[in-house]
């Protein structure tokens, strides 16, 4: 099943768009949809490791040298 989707835009925006879109040989809906892809796995990963951080820092493990030196 297919959704479609209406955004506006501004004109600087749209510009970088249709450059992207030049220079990749895409069309503006798979620009895009990878585009919005992308952003919705960066904020998935952020939303999951705020969840997930209270419990290493518990434990101690404040930066990744901790973790290094942990498990070297």
């Amino acid at each position: 099943m297919q959704s479609i989707l209406t955004i506006r835009i501004d004109d600087d925006l749209d510009r970088l768009l249709e450059k992207v879109c030049t220079r990749s040989g895409r069309n503006r809906s798979e620009v895009v949809r990878d585009a919005l892809r992308r952003q919705l796995e960066v904020t998935t990963f952020h939303q999951l490791r705020s969840l997930a951080m209270p419990f290493p820092e518990a434990q101690g493990f404040l930066t990744d040298e901790d973790v290094i030196e942990t498990v070297s």
